[in-house]
């Protein structure tokens, strides 16, 4: 048996790489993402989401490599909290701890008001009544946060099982629907040239909307960085995690949206786009693999949700360490060596907003407003810490030409895509959307002057570093 983490610190050396890795790869929940985009992306690319999804994991892979370059420095689960705001400024620094809570805190809200239906399609019902849908969720939230609390170790373990089982699903039908599709299948929609360029089929594709809609997908893997004090080789390990994170959400995207988006007609599969993955199974192979898909949906939610609530305790810890958030969220368990009362706080909420977003159409429309900018929190938080490796490694920028290419050059580039994005999707955001971002923002620099001013926090007055 290992030995206990000493009180007051999270557990040293409790979990490997590859754990890790299937941590950030749940955060990002692949089934939901792509039963979430299946037919969106199709209609957005003209069915070229094989080179979308492709080109789209160059700048995210970019941004993971300046986290692992990031935790090479400091390896704490504050990430990205620290490094802005010891690199750039601790303000700046604050203000993107609270983009990545409220981001991975909405991500994770998304998620748990499909729990409950996600669910109840394994068992073949398709109930909306309240009651049900809020016991479900209700029990399985309850059930995550004690799992968190438990340990690290048991909350890797239950992620690479139901990992396992989710990838081998979608997997196993985006190949099994490809086949159908190259076979000509009566009903299937055949592979053609435009599948395979950026402008889709006949050049009616939107490169611009179909990045939007890929960006949101790969969200999550940065969930590897938050859980580093617990990995092994901390400083190493996880930034190694993050890229290759990256990289099979790429592969596990690519094979499934390619493979499922033809295997029924665009007609049948837009009309279906609510919940196109059961939908294409039930087509493929009648009802029996239509709940293996549901369980494959199911798998996924729960287990983002259980990532969800582990990193953002994870985070409040470090934040609170820094005594930016109460105190008392940084306390530890003495037996399990978990954030406990953060854990526990967190899973409250989730409870509350899946109430919330259950009883109250009024409630429901606001939380929508708000999952719908979830991409746009991400990429703010991922832009500003590419930055911050710009910053804090600048001398060697200037004086090494293998650092001026990948913590410089490369960076800029990544982060200037995301603000592309950025951009483009605040353009053309509704209003109900905009005001979502500018509360996020509000509420931010409303904490970030109680930390300053009430809680009094050090860090604060840290003074900026940066790489020899």
């Amino acid at each position: 048996m290992a030995p206990a983490a000493p009180a007051g610190r999270l557990e040293p050396d409790a979990i490997g790489p590859a754990q890790d890795t299937v941590i950030g790869m749940a955060n990002a929940a692949p089934a939901v993402s792509v039963g979430l985009t299946l037919a969106a992306l199709a209609a957005a690319t003209a069915y070229a989401v094989g080179p979308i999804i492709i080109l789209t994991a160059v700048p995210m892979i970019i941004i993971a490599n300046a986290y692992r370059r990031l935790n090479l420095w400091q390896a704490r689960c504050g990430a990205s909290f620290e490094w802005v705001g010891r690199a750039i400024n601790p303000y700046l620094g604050f203000l993107t701890g609270w983009l990545m809570i409220t981001g991975t805190l909405v991500g994770a809200i998304s998620g748990v008001v499909v729990l409950a239906p996600s669910v109840l399609a394994v068992f073949g019902s398709s109930s909306t009544s309240t009651w049900p849908n809020i016991l479900i969720s209700t029990a399985v939230i309850l059930v995550m946060v004690v799992i968190a609390i438990v340990g690290i170790r048991i909350t890797a373990r239950t992620q690479v099982g139901m990992g396992l089982i989710e990838y081998v699903i979608l997997v196993g039908f985006a190949v099994a629907g490809l086949a159908l599709v190259l076979s000509h299948h009566h009903g299937t929609f055949p592979v053609t040239r435009g599948w395979f360029t950026v402008s889709g089929i006949g050049g009616k594709g939107s490169l611009a909307a179909g990045f939007l809609i890929a960006v949101f997908m790969y969200t999550g893997w940065d969930a590897t960085v938050y859980v580093n004090e617990e990995t092994r080789q901390r400083r190493i390990n996880p930034g190694r995690a993050a890229i290759l994170a990256v990289l099979f959400l790429a592969i596990i995207f690519t094979i499934s949206e390619v493979g499922l988006q033809g295997a029924v007609s665009p007609a049948k599969l837009q009309a279906n786009s609510s919940d196109a993955l059961v939908y294409v199974a039930q087509v493929m192979g009648g009802g029996g693999w239509a709940k293996v898909m549901a369980l494959a949906l199911a798998l996924s939610v729960i287990a983002s949700t259980g990532t969800g609530i582990v990193v953002i305790g994870r985070m409040a810890y470090g934040m609170a360490r820094r005594r930016v958030l109460p105190p008392l969220l940084a306390a530890i368990h003495s037996r399990f060596s978990t954030p406990a009362v953060a854990t526990l706080i967190i899973g409250a909420i989730l409870v509350a907003a899946t109430w919330a977003y259950l009883l109250s159409s009024s409630l429901a429309n606001a939380f929508t407003q708000i999952i719908d900018v979830t991409g746009l929190l991400y990429a703010g938080f991922y832009v500003l810490t590419a930055i911050a490796a710009m910053v804090y490694f600048r001398r060697r920028i200037v004086s090494n030409a293998g650092d001026l290419v990948l913590v410089g050059i490369l960076p800029l580039g990544a982060a200037a895509f995301l603000v592309w994005l950025l951009v483009k999707s605040l353009l053309a955001a509704p209003a109900p959307q905009l005001w979502s971002v500018a509360g996020v923002v509000a509420t931010g620099i409303v904490l970030m002057f109680v930390a300053r001013f009430v809680l009094r926090s050090p860090f604060f007055q840290a003074q900026r570093e940066s790489a020899p």
